[in-house]
């Protein structure tokens, strides 16, 4: 068709589109934005409202009385083991040196040495004492710890149950709060694309069309690109089921209005020449002709033959003579390309010829 237009008029008509295809970008904006706040609308779930608060809060309490418990217990076993150390490092420097005595004892023999005898072995079993003390604190402290760490485990354990049960009735709120968002989503984007629908058959071609086809991408992009990431999953059954109402759909109307172009075409080939001609849009006509197709059928014509005036495949005239100059011209023309006598003026003059 744009062969057929003004050059000026083909500018405009890209302008108009730049138009349409802006319009379209920013209610693209605004629409993904107001899809992405749409989950805004739910309270957002946590796993505390589904979970047994009494039972859980002490479980939490216990746990954190138990951590307190197991951490002052190692602290304390860290201490002990520290003393333990020590009495183990006195006890042995103080036997080796007992036995060093002794052997210098025995190498001198002196009886008045018995008494120091007797008290550096009262001394060395002190000692002795002394680390088993520190290592029954140690003990101790082992199984203090020992205990706080069970405990703790228990408490975990019975929390990890409380959980787990409310887990489960997380992710059913969770999975019925993306449906509800989802079909928020759907009775958003549903009636936009009914009502681009509505105006692609009825206003693509008015004088607002650039604000109509704008709207119309709009609607496809929202339907098709914004709404498809949020489709429920089910293992996939949701989308195909989806794509395959589509497709029908979309499907269906295609050849219904194959049909009724069909039904179209052979109504209007039982019309008469004149009037078929007057029907047809002079813009489409020659855009057609530019395509060396029968502006009436569609069907290729070889144009270049300056034998055919008529198409023969629906009889239509697709050249004959000005009614003046008698020039071979396009029927569709307004002119005569050879001397500018009008159409309308043909058949009157022709008339009056033959007259």
């Amino acid at each position: 068709m744009s062969r057929a237009l003004r050059l000026s008029e083909k500018w405009f008509r890209r302008g108009l589109w730049l138009v349409a295809f802006v319009f379209a970008s920013f209610l693209i904006g605004l629409g993904g934005t107001l899809v992405g706040d749409l989950p805004q609308v739910e309270q957002r779930v946590t796993l505390n409202d589904f979970i047994d608060r009494p039972a859980a809060d002490a479980a939490r309490s216990e746990l954190r009385s138990t951590q307190e418990a197991e951490r002052a217990a190692r602290e304390e076993l860290q201490q002990a083991e520290l003393r333990l150390k020590v009495a183990q490092a006195d006890t042995t420097s103080a036997r080796d040196s007992f036995s060093n005595w002794l052997a210098t004892r025995r190498a001198t023999e002196r009886s008045e040495q018995d008494p120091e005898v007797i008290a550096r072995t009262r001394a060395l079993d002190g000692l002795r004492a002394t680390e088993r003390q520190a290592l029954a604190a140690v003990q101790t402290q082992q199984q203090l710890a020992l205990d706080a760490h069970q405990n703790a485990e228990r408490v975990r354990v019975r929390l990890a149950d409380l959980e787990s049960a409310a887990s489960d009735s997380l992710q059913a709120a969770q999975r019925a709060q993306e449906l509800r968002v989802f079909l928020y989503r759907l009775a958003l984007t549903l009636p936009l694309l009914a009502v681009a629908g509505w105006l692609f058959a009825k206003h693509r071609q008015g004088n607002w069309w650039p604000f109509v086809w704008g709207f119309i991408f709009f609607a496809v992009f929202a339907f098709f690109v914004e709404l498809v990431p949020y489709l429920p999953s089910y293992g996939g059954y949701v989308r195909y089921v989806v794509g395959i109402v589509v497709t029908v759909l979309v499907g269906r109307y295609a050849i219904l209005a194959l049909q009724r172009y069909l039904e179209r075409q052979r109504e209007a080939e039982l019309l008469p020449d004149a009037q078929r001609r007057e029907e047809l849009s002079y813009d489409v006509a020659l855009t057609r002709l530019a395509k060396s197709v029968c502006p009436g059928c569609e069907r290729t014509v070889d144009l270049k033959d300056s034998s055919i005036d008529f198409c023969p495949h629906c009889g239509i005239g697709l050249h004959n003579h000005c009614g003046h100059c008698k020039t071979r011209k396009s029927a569709f023309a307004l002119f005569c390309h050879a001397c500018g006598t009008p159409a309308q003026a043909e058949r009157p003059a022709s008339l009056a010829s033959s007259g």
